[in-house]
This record gives structure tokens, C-alpha cells and sequence, in this order.
């Protein structure tokens, strides 16, 4: 499909779900809207505390502390990810030894850790990039570790004849191999990084767009709740578009997939 054709589709979408969203919570049925602005707020409302915020520029305080979290949680989780699922791939011993507890600790809710990250890192970033990493590192670590083990064994027994040595195996053969695991991996990833820096402000925090949300909330400020809620959306879309950029770019060797044009 052509570019221009989805972004047309993709933004049309939105204004039918934003139009959608104005109708039921603005035009009355029977007396009253099917969706109570008090609890649903508006588009417009919702709009208009955006713009207000970054008029007075509170916002952008808040933005930073949170960007600084999410980077630092999505930065530590995915090189340690990718770190530790090369070594399990590599060596089959520790991976064994080592996969029930890799397990047991996947299994943890991670809301359930964030009082005990405060409790070690305070009620500054750390706790809340600790958070983030616990999220983050799983994604990427499963994906690479699969990655690798995926390598072609036609591919590893030719280059192995071709007298690669191990440096040459990991450059040319399992590091393309896992790529498409990791990049597939950093996806997921952004959201999940921004969701526990957010969902660690939300626990404890004097600033963030955790602690905008839940101010709102406190306040019964649906408006506020929605318009947090927006901004942390965007947020999230421009971080995953810029590691798009950066899969484009380290990916050029990866084959296109043939559309069928209609």
C-alpha cells in the first residue's frame, strides 16, 4: 500500500474516533448524552487542556523527568537483554541451570517490586527506571535469546567450513541472525519502558506525567486524566518511531516483502 494511502487511512481513524467521541458526550438522547462528559470528558475539553499546558509551559518538567526515566529503563533493560540472551544462546549449560529462575522472576507481577524499588533507590528516577528495566529486560532478552538460536545450521556449518572464528561467527552470522528479534523486541519495549516510569510516578513521585494523571485524578479532573493520558500516547509514537529509524537503518541488508498492488 502506498505511504501516503495509509497515513490517509491511519489519520481517519483518529477523526472518526475523536468525532465519535464528541457526538456521544455532546448531543443529547433522550434528555441527556449516552456518555456523561463528567466521566468521559470531551475532545474539546481534553484539547484545550493540552494546549494550556504547553502555553504555560508546566508541561514540559513533567515531559523531561519522564523521557529521562523511560530512555534510562528502555537504555539499561535492552543492552542488558540483549547481553544476557546472547550468553544463554551461546552457552546451553547456564541457560539450563538458569531457566527456572529466569522463570519465576518473569512470572512476578512487576507492580508488586515497585514499593520495594522505592524502598531501595528513594523516591527519585532510579526506582522508577528499576521499574522500567524489569519490564523492558524480558521483552528483549526472550527475543534475542530466541533469535540466536534460530540461526540457520546450513548457514553456521558453511561459515564454520569457511573457517570463521568465533568474533566472525557473532558478527556475521548471529548478531543479522538475532536483529530481527531484537528490533521486533525494542517495539514492544518503548511502551513498556514508558509504562513503568508512568506507573512509577503513579506509586510516589512529585513530578512526571504519572504524577499529572494522578493529580488529575485526585481531583476528578477527567479532562486532565484524558490529556495526560494523549501526551503520554504521542510520547510513546514519537519514541517508536525514531527506533524505527534506527531499524531502517541497520536493517537495509533485510529483503522487502512483494505487495500486491489492487
Amino acid at each position: 500500500m502506498h505511504r501516503g494511502r495509509l497515513i490517509a487511512l491511519q489519520v481517519g481513524v483518529m477523526a472518526v474516533t475523536l468525532l465519535l467521541w464528541h457526538v456521544l458526550t455532546t448531543i443529547p438522547v433522550g434528555g441527556k448524552p449516552l456518555l456523561p462528559p463528567f466521566f468521559f470528558s470531551t475532545p474539546i475539553d481534553v484539547a484545550e487542556r493540552v494546549v494550556k499546558w504547553f502555553a504555560e509551559g508546566t508541561i514540559w518538567r513533567h515531559l523531561w523527568i519522564t523521557l529521562t526515566e523511560a530512555a534510562l529503563a528502555f537504555i539499561v533493560g535492552s543492552v542488558l537483554g540483549v547481553a544476557v540472551g546472547f550468553w544463554f544462546a551461546r552457552q546451553p549449560l547456564v541457560a539450563a541451570v538458569f531457566d527456572p529462575y529466569v522463570k519465576m522472576i518473569n512470572a512476578l507481577p512487576r507492580i508488586v517490586l515497585a514499593p520495594i524499588f522505592t524502598l531501595w533507590f528513594g523516591l527519585g528516577i532510579w526506582s522508577k527506571v528499576a521499574l522500567g528495566v524489569t519490564l523492558v529486560f524480558f521483552i528483549v532478552f526472550f527475543n534475542v535469546y530466541q533469535g540466536v538460536k534460530e540461526v540457520s545450521p546450513t548457514v553456521l556449518a558453511n561459515a564454520k567450513m569457511l573457517g570463521m572464528n568465533e568474533r566472525q561467527l557473532m558478527r556475521h552470522v548471529y548478531w543479522p541472525s538475532a536483529l530481527s528479534w531484537m528490533f521486533s523486541s525494542l517495539h514492544t519495549s518503548v511502551g513498556f519502558a514508558v509504562v513503568g516510569a508512568v506507573v512509577g510516578e503513579y506509586l510516589g513521585s512529585a513530578a512526571g506525567l504519572g504524577y499529572l494523571i494522578l493529580q488529575a485524578e485526585g481531583t476528578f479532573d477527567i479532562a486532565g486524566v484524558f490529556a495526560g493520558m494523549f501526551v503520554l500516547a504521542v510520547f510513546v509514537i514519537v519514541i517508536d518511531w525514531i527506533v524505527t529509524m534506527v531499524e531502517n537503518r541497520l536493517l537495509v541488508w533485510r529483503p522487502v516483502a512483494a505487495e500486491t498492488r489492487t
